[in-house]
């Protein structure tokens, strides 16, 4: 199990790189839409490096209620 945390924190850091690499965490752009991309590409983490290249391209929030 100690491997598995190991590999998993591996991930999310090689996905935060990529994220970073592409200017993701200094964007202030902080709609559902731009918050969604910069979190798939962190989960897609060393994918992002073979091609992927996720991107979430609509976003629809609950509105709340009156």
């Amino acid at each position: 199990m100690k491997l598995g945390s190991v590999l998993l924190i591996v991930w999310f850091v090689i996905g935060a790189a990529a994220a970073a690499q592409r200017g993701y965490f200094g964007n202030d752009d902080l709609t559902c839409t731009g918050v969604g991309t910069t979190v798939v590409t962190v989960l897609a983490g060393p994918l992002n490096y073979l091609g992927v290249n996720p991107k979430v391209s609509d976003c629809d929030l609950p509105q709340p209620s009156k």
